[in-house]
């Protein structure tokens, strides 16, 4: 996509979705945008409900919706059109993928109609072509069996066998990341046949869960921004709520990796109560509203669109979500929002060119470890590492650990990380618990250390490759760079501690037992080594086999990993320009810059007052 396009999606850009449906005035419409007006929001979404519009006669009427894109118009409102092809009235999030090949041809239909008639209104800003893709498990529409047969006689033999050893193919998964991708550039080739080069934005959700089913590189070649859904009423299960800012930083980041070189900004930030929707009872506070965009914000992201402006009258969702209360009076969390974007529009000359300041510290996760880990669950007792989830708790353990510590961390999967370069000093790579690293890593592991990185391989981190065939079967490919082998694994019951490098580290779940080969061991008890750390090339690389942020994560304390980290990535640590001198539990800062000038923004989440530097 020309770079001209992609910046047309980059002014900042803030507002709350106004949600059309039939039994509304024009009325009342005309007061949803002026409030969106007079609170300096200047941009929001509308779902276009094919069910709303295309009559049973075959007819359409738009009167409904041009109601809405008139007002936007009026009020000097920018519209993303969401379009949303005719689906079940109890269907909250949508189509996601057609049901079979008539259906296709119906959405053709829809996007031909719904495009060609309201890219006329000045206010139509762009087009989400799908809401919310990712359904968290393999299609089963018919249309997708098709595909899949199609994608599998393209498929090329790989040169990679995994040794010779029979294996799972992890085809549903590829062509599910595939098919989701696929089905994207579809959806904009059509709104292109109609409205060519406007911007074309989509939203995932449910991050932490859904990651595995994203190509956000592939994305990129045709989105003109990527963006995501934070609800916490929805998304946040990883989380209690007293870490939701730390779930939105998360989130914030995994979807700024995933953009790379296109802007991104939150599509849906939940902005209202629910009441049966969603999987908890939960209304923000004015506090957490305030919170959750300012985080946005210092991750770059490129405004945000609140969840939603006013409630929808019926449906599972009937009465809730809204910003505005029953009068259609501004809630405390639409004037807690209204305060951030007066301040953001003030020095409009700061954020506008603000850029988030990178410490250099990646944290890693693989879609193959997420597959391997739901491939592998056979039900009986629940382990916090081994359960659905435990790959991405690690990981999210140490973004938690170094958030304390004022420490901004990139969030990536590993087909995001850039292996191209020829120096890597003052750049870490984090693998928490990353169970499955595919083949083409290995040498690329090899030469990120051999050219001065630092790498740290934690918890059962390269236990597979991607066919989910153990690597100790494979000559273990990581030795050379890890200076190490392992011998074996132990499941431990109860949490222990381990003193790696003068840090008490919790040993969780497994202990895994090492060999030195050319490593320094820095963990030992009874003869038996259980850490070591490597000299290769220009870099190093620590080898923790047991789940030590996790552990951290269950124990609520990562005073000693935050201790450990500060010591093994000195360098990078001592040049970030803003830290804690101690780490803050509770306590969420982002850093962004422009020019010579930064701004710091610091969420405490704790009970109490805190002073600090």
């Amino acid at each position: 996509m020309d770079e001209h396009f992609k910046q047309q999606a980059t002014p900042i850009l803030f507002g709350a979705e106004v949600f059309i449906e039939p039994g509304q005035t024009a009325e009342e419409i005309d007061l949803w945008f002026r409030r969106l007006h007079e609170a300096g929001m200047q941009v929001t979404r509308i779902r276009l409900f094919e069910s709303y519009m295309h009559r049973n006669d075959g007819s359409w009427d738009f009167s409904l919706f041009d109601t809405a894109y008139k007002a936007a118009d009026k009020y000097g409102i920018k519209v993303y059109g969401n379009l949303f092809p005719r689906t079940a009235f109890t269907d909250l999030g949508g189509l996601k993928f057609p049901k079979d090949a008539d259906h296709l041809k119906a959405i053709e239909r829809y996007i031909e109609n719904v495009v060609n008639h309201f890219k006329q209104f000045s206010s139509c800003y762009g087009w989400v072509p799908v809401n919310e893709p990712g359904v968290g498990h393999f299609p089963q529409e018919q249309y997708a069996t098709d595909k899949y047969e199609e994608w599998a006689a393209m498929q090329q033999q790989v040169a990679y066998n995994s040794g010779g050893y029979d294996h799972f193919d992890f085809a549903d998964e590829r062509f599910h990341l595939y098919y989701n991708t696929w089905f994207l550039n579809w959806l904009r080739d059509e709104i292109y046949k109609h409205h060519p080069d406007s911007i074309i934005h989509v939203n995932n959700h449910a991050i932490f869960k859904n990651v595995a089913e994203y190509d956000f590189p592939a994305w990129r070649r045709f989105l003109t921004s990527l963006g995501g859904s934070a609800h916490a009423s929805w998304h946040f299960e990883y989380f209690t709520r007293e870490k939701y800012a730390l779930a939105v930083a998360a989130n914030c980041e995994i979807i700024r990796s995933g953009a790379g070189n296109i802007p991104w900004f939150m599509t849906e930030l939940q902005g209202g109560n629910n009441t049966y929707s969603g999987f908890l009872a939960l209304c923000p506070t004015a506090h957490e509203i305030a919170q959750w965009l300012w985080i946005a914000i210092g991750s770059e992201s490129r405004g945000a669109i609140f969840w939603c402006l006013n409630p929808r009258s019926s449906g599972i969702e009937a009465g809730e979500w809204a910003m505005l209360n029953y009068h259609n009076e501004p809630s405390d969390r639409f004037t807690a929002a209204n305060r951030v974007i007066e301040l953001v529009k003030r020095e409009h000359a700061f954020f506008d060119a603000a850029r988030e300041v990178e410490s250099g510290i990646n944290i890693l996760y693989t879609r193959e470890s997420l597959w391997v880990e739901k491939t592998l669950q056979m039900g009986g007792k629940s382990y916090e590492g081994r359960d659905v989830g435990g790959v991405m708790k690690s990981a999210i353990a140490y973004f938690e650990a170094l958030s304390e510590a004022g420490i901004q961390a990139n969030f990536k999967e590993i087909s995001e990380f850039d292996f191209g370069r020829d120096n890597f000093e003052g750049t870490a790579i984090i693998l928490a618990h990353q169970i499955a690293i595919p083949s083409k890593y290995w040498p690329l592991l090899d030469h990120f250390v051999q050219r001065g990185g630092k790498l740290l391989l934690e918890g059962l981190s390269a236990f597979y490759d991607e066919n989910a065939v153990a690597t100790t079967r494979l000559g273990f490919p990581l030795r050379s760079v890890l200076g190490a082998d392992i011998l074996e694994y132990k499941a431990i019951d109860d949490m222990r501690e381990i003193m790696v490098d003068n840090a008490n580290l919790p040993a969780y779940q497994w202990a895994g037992q090492l060999k030195p080969i050319d490593a320094d061991v820095i963990a030992e008890s009874n003869g038996l080594v259980y850490a070591t750390k490597n000299s290769y090339g220009k870099g190093k690389a620590w080898y923790i086999p047991t789940l030590a942020g996790l552990g951290s994560r269950v124990s609520n304390n990562y005073a000693e990993l935050n201790n450990f980290m500060a010591n093994a990535f000195a360098d990078i640590v001592n040049r970030y320009p803003f830290r804690f001198e101690q780490p803050q539990p509770g306590l969420v800062m982002k850093t962004l810059k422009r020019a010579n000038a930064y701004v710091t923004i610091i969420v405490n989440k704790s009970d109490n007052h805190r002073e600090f530097k």
